[in-house]
């Protein structure tokens, strides 16, 4: 589990002017909650925290701000829709030996059989884990699964001390059969491809088209 600490300034103005003016200096606005304190308004520095938030479910080690322990875990992150920039971060305070409800990754190692697609349909899980045991994430071998197999939550082997929250039949991942090059070309054109051996007239009925009709002589 990583630990970042960081350095924190209190904020005393507040509004999107103020808020402008705190990420123009680079720095962005957040806010320290949690344990029944009352919320206290901080600015972070934009770099650091743009370089912790890369580690999913960091902690942070906030300095600067009166406190008996000011370990806090990211639970809202707002970012610019266009430039991607930190808008505004939500800060949980944490105990050690507490249990918190995250998001875990899903990695799935290993290849699968020849012949199949592996879909996968859940890229994370909620977990139960103690705050300052948080797992990046949870990995989940795949090796020679077959067409028809499928991956649920309740399959995931997670660390000691984390419990499953997502419904353990969710499914995570499938393996479908790949698909002919009739059904990609038909998929391309917008038109079943016929049965091997369809009569044309049975072929042309199901598109809603007419056979030609035999010339009388």
């Amino acid at each position: 589990m990583s630990e970042v600490r960081i350095a924190a300034e209190p904020r005393t103005e507040f509004g999107k002017g103020a808020a402008r003016r705190v990420r123009r200096a680079g720095k962005v606005p957040a806010v320290l909650y949690g344990h029944g304190t009352e919320p206290r308004h901080i600015t972070l520095p934009g770099h650091d925290l743009m370089l912790a938030l890369k580690t999913p479910n960091v902690l942070l080690r906030v300095d600067g701000i009166p406190g008996s322990d000011n370990l806090a875990l990211p639970k809202s992150v707002q970012r610019d829709p266009i430039k991607g920039f930190l808008e505004h971060v939500d800060l949980l305070v944490v105990k050690k030996g507490e249990k918190v409800n995250v998001e875990v990754s899903v990695n799935l190692t290993g290849d699968i059989a020849a012949g199949g697609v592996l879909t996968q349909e859940l890229v994370t899980v909620e977990v139960l884990t103690e705050a300052t045991h948080i797992p990046e994430g949870v990995d989940h071998d795949i090796e020679g699964l077959e067409v028809g197999a499928q991956v649920t939550a309740g399959d995931l082997k997670l660390p000691a001390g984390v419990e499953l929250v997502t419904d353990p039949e969710t499914i995570v991942a499938t393996v479908t059969a790949e698909r002919t090059d009739e059904e990609l070309a038909a998929d391309e054109t917008g038109e079943a491809a016929p049965a091997e051996g369809e009569p044309a007239a049975e072929a042309a009925a199901e598109s809603g088209e007419s056979a030609p009709a035999e010339s009388a002589e």
